[in-house]
Order: C-alpha cells, then structure tokens, then sequence
C-alpha cells in the first residue's frame, strides 16, 4: 500500500507496514536530516502528513522555540540542558571557544545558540497523542555522536521536553 501526499509524494509501506521517509532540508547554512516514520502506515492520517509537513516548512521558528526551551531551562542546576553544557565545558576545556558562533559573555547562551541541529525526526502515527509527534537532535560538536540533546515536541510544534541522549 501507499499514500500520496501533496508535499512527501508518494509514501510507500515496507513489507512489514511500516512508512519511512527522509530527505535533507537546508536551515540557514545547515543541512538537516528530516526523517518522517511511522510503524504502521495505517496510523498515519492526511491531517498528521499535513501537520509534518508544516513543521517542516517552519523549521526556523521551530528552532528558535526550541532553543529558547533549552534557555529556559538554565535556571535549573539539575536540568539536563545544564547537565549538558557542564559536560562539554569539561570535555571540550580550552576548545569550548573555538566552538561558539558568537562570544556575548554568557556561555551557558552562547553554547545553546552555538548547537547545530542535527536532524528533525517525525513519528507519524503520534498525532495528538502524549508521545512526541517530533523530536530535534542539537548537538555542539556534530561529529561527537553521543553529545547531543533532544527537543521533543508535540503535533502544535510545542516543546514537550528537552533531554539528552542517554
């Protein structure tokens, strides 16, 4: 089976029902890695294709509230975005700086506006749901695979959570 959809294009289920689809989109200077899945084709609505779709398009505004999620959260010590920040401090020591985009004196802020999104993943059959519809991947060093924190977000483009990868 299969589904059309005006901005994904024809959406074809793997043998075991399950619907897969990526491509990279540009954000700015950034490639970002879309990946649009689903377990079973059959849970996954026009409105949700429609949703994605959507977030897609707006994937600058929906970077921006999930950054300002993650600065939000720097009032609290046992955040893992401060969790986060204190363990590439520690790992990247003296190298940290040479990471920034910009120096403005706050480095736990520089640090946030300094994370690359990685890849933008869409689990389909979430639509309005209490799971993440969408999850973010930002991470300050893109080739260290295991640093990085996820924005997870509702089918509104709201941000649900900020965690790290562990």
């Amino acid at each position: 089976m299969a589904i059309e959809h005006d901005y994904f294009g024809l959406l074809e289920s793997g043998p075991d029902g399950s619907l897969f689809w990526s491509e990279v989109v540009e954000l700015g200077d950034q490639a970002v890695t879309v990946d649009l899945t689903a377990p079973d084709q059959d849970d996954v609505s026009p409105t949700a294709l429609d949703v994605a779709a959507s977030l897609i398009a707006a994937l600058e505004t929906v970077d921006l509230k999930a950054r300002g999620a993650m600065v939000s959260e720097l009032g609290d010590r046992t955040s893992e975005v401060i969790e986060y920040i204190l363990q590439q401090q520690e790992t990247l020591g003296d190298d940290l700086e040479d990471m920034l985009v910009d120096i403005s004196g706050d480095t736990h802020v520089d640090i946030i506006r300094s994370l690359q999104i990685m890849s933008m993943t869409i689990l389909a059959d979430e639509l309005g749901g209490k799971d993440p519809f969408a999850v973010l991947e930002y991470a300050l060093d893109p080739d260290a695979t295991d640093d990085v924190l996820l924005v997870n977000l509702d089918s509104d483009g709201d941000v649900l959570s900020v965690t790290s990868a562990d």
